[in-house]
């Protein structure tokens, strides 16, 4: 009887316990005193199951990348480089000096097909100095490269070979390229022909310092798509397959691709190669300014944004002087198109020739203006160049030097004297014709570029040494004072 009132009472209890719970959760809940927290949004652990990834969309760069491949090339050139080694007795080499000899040199890069009858773009650096150029398709033929021309201010060249119905890339508008947007290297690094890699563009707009011209023009696009030795002059390509910039240099401590690597904008490259095609030499067109960016400090004086670049100084009698431009101008655009740097202004200016005509946009006492401006030529006209600026610098007219006059004389480098005018630097110091110059302030030179090149970085008053030698053997000297 006992157990059976134990049981009864057990039960009892129970059930109380259960209407108990039910009537406070039905009441409590009712008042608003306590919240559910049950989770709406499922959990899970950060492990990753190939199973449970949804489908996520890339872009899709096969198009691209096949159309590339067969439209790059293969650059490798040939040269004579000098060396000097001892004799073997100290006594000679003290009086006489260490003997020269000629050993061969080879390098490689890559190049650009962008017409169906064979003109090839590359970097100037990897053609500079070459003896032979040679040129290997992706469909293994090979054909010797004739050179066009060459700006080292923009380390640019043209070649070209005999041969028609090429495929080649057509030119995007690397204007309207954008930061994160997908981009195709193509190449031979390390002479692994046909080589592609991916990557973002990291940066528009770099200046890096690296062309040694003293007009220069560097407006790169920093992408990370990896970029080795071999890969200069060879394509980057936008997801279209078009022709976007020139690969060009790398940003490394080791000499091989860290993540950053940088091409020459496809704007610079066609008005380049245009010239270079038309003329065999580059239509510079000038603003005739110096300029230098927009700081906190000058923009708090003037009240003003920072942005645009600060006309520091104005060209007597050029084409900003002419339109009204002054000292202390904001420049802002360049035919509507934003310039926040020294390398946007550039690389706007340089896709126009001498005589063309831009709108130039000011801001001046807190007032935007506008300018219309005709750009003008290196000799400070506003007409086309009707000759090569480099073929006339030192007063004289030049032409290459034939291998067989190298191998005669000895010389792995050189430049021609064609002709002396009767007034220029070089009749001053006695140059005749046929002298051949192969160093100018003991750099070697192997065009009439190279010897502006060097000539324009002497500052006034500076001395200009000029060696060479003459078709009979005979080695001379020259020097004079700019």
């Amino acid at each position: 009887m006992k157990i059976k009132n134990l049981i009864f009472m057990l039960l009892v209890a129970v059930c109380g316990g259960l209407v108990a719970v039910f009537a406070y959760t039905q009441v409590v809940d009712r008042q608003g005193n306590v919240s559910s927290v049950a989770p709406s949004m499922p959990y899970h652990l950060t492990s990753l199951d190939s199973q449970n990834i949804r489908d996520v969309s890339y872009p899709d760069l096969t198009f691209a990348a096949e159309k590339a491949v067969h439209c790059v090339v293969h650059v490798k050139v040939k040269s004579m480089q000098d060396m000097y080694a001892s004799s073997g007795n100290p006594f000679f080499d003290y009086f006489y000096g260490y003997r020269r000899q000629q050993v061969p040199r080879e390098g490689f890069g890559s190049g650009v097909i962008i017409s169906s009858d064979g003109y090839i773009v590359t970097n100037n650096h990897v053609i500079n100095k070459a003896d032979d150029i040679e040129v290997a398709l992706n469909d293994d033929r090979v054909f010797t490269a004739k050179l066009i021309g060459a700006d080292p201010s923009t380390d640019l060249a043209l070649l070209k070979i005999d041969e028609s119905d090429l495929p080649f890339l057509t030119f995007g508008n690397s204007e309207t390229m954008r930061v994160g947007e997908w981009v195709l290297a193509v190449g031979n690094p390390y002479n692994l022909a046909s080589t592609v890699t991916a990557g973002i563009v990291s940066a528009k707009a770099r200046q890096l310092g690296i062309i040694a011209s003293q007009m220069s023009i560097e407006s790169f696009i920093q992408t990370d798509a990896a970029v080795n030795q071999g890969n200069s002059g060879g394509a980057l390509v936008n997801i279209k397959g078009e022709l976007v910039g020139i690969n060009t240099a790398i940003a490394s401590q080791t000499g091989d691709f860290s993540g950053n690597s940088f091409a020459i904008p496809a704007t610079i490259v066609q008005k380049v190669i245009g010239d270079l095609k038309e003329f065999g030499y580059v239509q510079r067109a000038m603003l005739g300014v110096g300029f230098k960016p927009v700081d906190d400090k000058f923009a708090k004086d003037k009240s003003t944004k920072s942005e645009g670049v600060v006309v520091d100084s104005v060209t007597e009698n050029g084409g900003a002087a002419a339109a009204g431009i002054k000292e202390g101008d904001v420049i802002t655009a360049i035919n509507n198109v934003p310039v926040n740097s020294r390398a946007e202004l550039q690389e706007q200016v340089s896709k126009y020739r001498p005589n063309d005509q831009v709108s130039v946009t000011v801001i001046r006492d807190q007032k935007t203006q506008q300018f219309t401006v005709t750009l003008r030529n290196i000799d400070g006209d506003p007409q086309i160049l009707r000759r090569d600026p480099s073929t006339d610098i030192l007063g004289a007219k030049f032409e290459e030097v034939s291998k067989k006059d190298r191998q005669n004389l000895g010389i792995s480098s050189g430049v021609k004297v064609k002709e002396v005018e009767p007034k220029g630097k070089l009749k001053e110091m006695g140059v005749r014709n046929g002298f051949i110059i192969t160093a100018v302030n003991d750099k070697p030179v192997n065009s009439p570029s190279d010897i502006r090149s060097i000539v324009n970085s002497v500052k006034p008053k500076g001395r200009i040494l000029i060696d060479g030698v003459y078709p009979n053997g005979v080695v001379e000297y020259y020097v004079s004072v700019k």
